[in-house]
């Protein structure tokens, strides 16, 4: 099966370059799958989870959002930060849940509602991006299987 190589970039640091069959993830107008050979394309990408097919499996990432370009053997992310679902730091990722929806609780006053919205949606985005590639076993980054559950 032919692949295509996935650069996922933030102002960071690189966060991947890897030959991949296809890779999945919600752009800003809809949901794309992007193959080997896919006509050029530039679109926004939405906060959430990019799905990856390897030769091996499925890998998961958190974006937060950004920007992508595709070309016929290149994918490239741009986004604002972007994590490999193996790497994400769970307990980190479930205290900005329970402080998002503390916040939730107070009244509207007292903080941003949208900031706060989208906070919540960053972090149960990681969560499930983590749960996921927990279940593939981890096929980027770490190499450890743990188990890791999402309350919802």
């Amino acid at each position: 099966m032919s692949t295509v190589l996935l650069e996922v970039v933030t102002p960071n640091k690189q966060v991947l370059s890897q030959e991949v069959n296809m890779v999945t993830l919600r752009g800003g107008a809809g949901d794309l799958g992007i193959l080997p050979r896919h006509a050029p394309l530039a679109t926004t990408v939405k906060p959430g989870i990019v799905k990856v097919k390897l030769s091996q499996g499925e890998e998961f990432l958190f974006v937060s959002g950004g920007f992508l370009e595709v070309l016929p053997h290149q994918i490239t992310i741009l986004a604002d930060a972007a994590e490999i679902g193996g790497q994400i730091d769970v307990d980190r990722a479930r205290r900005a849940q329970e402080r998002a929806e503390a916040r939730a609780l107070q009244p509207p006053e007292n903080f941003d509602r949208a900031r706060n919205e989208a906070a919540l949606l960053r972090a149960l985005k990681r969560l499930e991006a983590a749960e996921l590639s927990a279940s593939n076993g981890y096929l980027l980054g770490r190499e450890e299987k743990v188990e890791v559950s999402v309350d919802s």
